[in-house]
């Protein structure tokens, strides 16, 4: 087998490993599927690019850090957000699992970028402080006051009335 071909079939390999777990993590920090797909194909691709360079054990992290720094250049490019721009949906009374994780997804769109993303990335990807710091580019400090503001948002303003706050 060619280094080539076995460069291909390493990187096939990750793929299957890690599109579960990182389309996850795309659709939380988006909400929407269609766009969450597309960023783990671009992160694939810009991943495979630097293939060479990256360290088996290191793949997944690399590519996770790749896909929020292109939804970070994806919100740079849209004109900004606002928390009154969040669609409404009405939730059915009997939550399956899709609807739970719908819910989920429009509650961090209500949240500021950087919130989401920690958000996302502490607490849906488990990542430690520090893991989450080097992935944003930030302290941990940051990620900390970060990651504190965003969970006091969600329980003020979307717990569901009759549960206490």
């Amino acid at each position: 087998m060619s280094s080539r071909q076995q460069r291909d079939a390493e990187f096939t390999a990750f793929v299957r490993a890690s599109s579960s777990a990182l389309t996850k993590t795309a659709w939380f920090l988006t909400g929407d599927a269609e766009l969450a797909r597309d960023l783990v194909q671009e992160a694939y691709v810009k991943t495979y690019l630097a293939w060479g360079r990256i360290r088996p054990v290191e793949a997944v992290g690399y590519a996770r850090k790749v896909l929020v720094n292109l939804n970070i250049d994806r919100w740079r490019r849209r004109r900004p957000e606002s928390v009154g721009n969040v669609p409404e949906r009405p939730v059915p009374s009997a939550e399956s699992a899709a609807d739970e994780r719908d819910r989920i997804a429009r509650m961090l769109a209500g949240l500021p970028r950087q919130q989401r993303a920690v958000v996302v990335l502490r607490y849906l990807d488990d990542l430690s402080e520090q893991d989450t710091a080097a992935c944003l580019g930030i302290s941990v400090g940051a990620v900390k006051s970060t990651a504190s503001r965003g969970l006091a948002a969600l329980r003020a303003g979307h717990v569901p009335e009759g549960e206490p706050r």
